[in-house]
């Protein structure tokens, strides 16, 4: 499931790409299909590194061509551990609500950014997460999860501070919203209730197929009820 739209930073041969948060590895997969790329994914979960690993092993094996270098580094947002104005571009999906030191966050993802470079963020959209959080307070309340519901102008705030301008933004996933308010409903951990493998089965065979009404539906929902926003930012020269 892919949230960033790679199109808008502009990626070149030879650019090298961090995915800050990279979980599973979904847009480090993405990011190694351009040509001469080196790809480098960050995430505090070593079992979610080992997944991401196995991901890109796969995609390596089935997508071709698949140009870029890649590798994963065990690390904190807080703390990266990588040169000043090492990174071309960077990648931060649905990280930053689970940071309680998101000042800090931002200046690290500042820090290894080049001059001129592009910083894509996603984050859960404010309308949403409201709904989850007043359905289910054990939700709000998940032991590593999310700290705070970012309203548009605040996520702004925390990069524009820093010199990053914002140049586009969108919403994605209008489809998922529904799925995390039914599982909210039953419960955040209850996967078997009928309603919420029903609607899960679904985006399964809507992420798999791709089919072209609801791609068309997803578009038109997701000004309305896109789960994530997604930002992106160009760092002054």
């Amino acid at each position: 499931m892919i949230t960033i739209d790679y199109n808008r930073l502009q990626i070149k041969p030879k650019d090298r790409i961090l995915d800050m948060g990279c979980g599973m590895g979904r847009h480090v997969c993405g990011a190694c299909a351009y040509p001469e790329v080196t790809v480098a994914g960050a995430d505090i979960s070593l079992k979610d590194l080992a997944a991401a690993k196995e991901q890109i092993r796969i995609h390596e094996q089935y997508d071709r061509p698949y140009g870029g270098r890649w590798a994963l580094y065990a690390a904190s947002i807080l703390d990266l551990p990588f040169a000043d104005h090492f990174f071309d571009h960077v990648i931060c999906s649905e990280v930053m609500e689970h940071i309680h030191d998101h000042q800090r966050a931002a200046r690290e993802i500042d820090r290894v950014l080049k001059s001129g470079g592009t910083l894509a963020v996603s984050v859960p959209r404010y309308f949403p997460e409201r709904v989850c959080w007043a359905l289910s307070r054990e939700y709000a309340n998940t032991e590593g999860g999310h700290v705070r519901i970012y309203p548009q102008k605040q996520v702004i705030g925390l990069f524009e501070r820093l010199g990053l301008h914002l140049r586009h933004y969108h919403w994605a996933h209008s489809l998922h919203s529904p799925y995390w308010w039914l599982k909210c409903l039953a419960g955040p951990d209850n996967d078997q209730a009928p309603a919420v493998a029903a609607y899960h089965k679904f985006l399964t065979w809507d992420l798999m197929k791709k089919p072209r009404m609801t791609r068309f539906l997803d578009r038109l929902l997701n000004p309305v009820l896109g789960k994530s926003l997604v930002l992106y930012f160009r760092k002054s020269a």
